[in-house]
């Protein structure tokens, strides 16, 4: 791939931690994009590994397209993240994790949904999530999430986002406060909404998760709580009937469930495409 010099129209946004397995892999589908213009911003959030080494290499490789920027430790997504922002010069933000893969038409569709629908600011994509075996499962989203969808769940997948800079930037960016600790980008879409954006997404499934199977029931109580508080937040914020707050319990409710169940309940709504 030859380099495009000119001023990137996207900025995509990745914090990455001991990905040497599988960040060529992720870096390979940015470089195979249809849409070309584009900037990834690389935050190398403390590795241990050979991460370091790698990134390295990929920077000497595309100078003009690859930024990294290293964090002295470990320092949490949300505050990586907010450092790739700064540094971000696109008109768009995308978001891609370095351990997993996006259809080579991903930035292309979306960037042409949001040039398209000036009345949206995020859009993103149904999601495949896979394993060493092959893609086991896939999230689907709804098509214009509403206020009302928020309190549910996370409408949008945040890995396979694409949003206007400077409505996220309007925002503030992403919270670093622990108690929304990996639901950080689920208390983004709440704010983004309280203050008059709207999103929507392509019923492709363009991105893929690297998911374990049995993730869902090895989920820690405090996130679990986190989640609860966001499904909270969506209720006052976006100024949603009281009685909607019953759904901030779900998270915890599923916490007590035998683990076999909580499997059960999450490869169901992983259904198979």
């Amino acid at each position: 791939m030859s380099e495009n010099k000119e001023k990137p129209l996207i900025s995509v946004l990745m914090s990455v931690l001991n990905c040497e397995k599988t960040l060529d892999e992720s870096l390979d589908c940015l470089i195979s994009q249809t849409e070309a213009r584009w900037e990834c911003i690389i935050c190398d959030d403390g590795s241990t590994d050979k991460t370091a080494k790698i990134l390295l290499n990929w920077q000497n490789r595309l100078p003009n397209k690859i930024k990294i920027i290293s964090n002295t430790h470990n320092k949490g997504l949300s505050f990586s993240l907010n450092r790739c922002l700064e540094k971000a010069s696109g008109e768009y933000i995308a978001r891609m994790d370095g351990d997993d893969r996006c259809s080579p038409d991903r930035f292309e569709k979306e960037l042409s949904y949001l040039q398209n629908h000036p009345e949206h600011d995020i859009v993103s994509t149904d999601m495949q999530c896979f394993d060493a075996e092959g893609i086991w499962g896939v999230s689907r989203y709804p098509t214009e999430p509403k206020g009302a969808d928020l309190v549910h769940g996370t409408p949008f997948c945040h890995a396979g986002c694409m949003v206007r800079t400077k409505v996220l930037e309007n925002a503030g960016g992403y919270s670093e406060d622990k108690k929304y600790e990996r639901v950080e980008d689920y208390e983004l879409w709440v704010r983004m909404y309280a203050l008059g954006s709207h999103g929507a997404n392509i019923h492709e499934p363009l991105y893929q998760m690297r998911d374990d199977r049995n993730a869902a029931s090895r989920r820690k109580w405090k996130y679990r709580i986190n989640e609860a508080r966001v499904r909270m937040l969506a209720v006052k914020k976006l100024h949603l009937p009281v009685w909607m707050s019953v759904y901030a319990l779900r998270p915890l409710l599923l916490g007590v469930l035998p683990s076999g169940i909580q499997r059960f309940l999450h490869r169901k709504k992983l259904s198979r495409s």
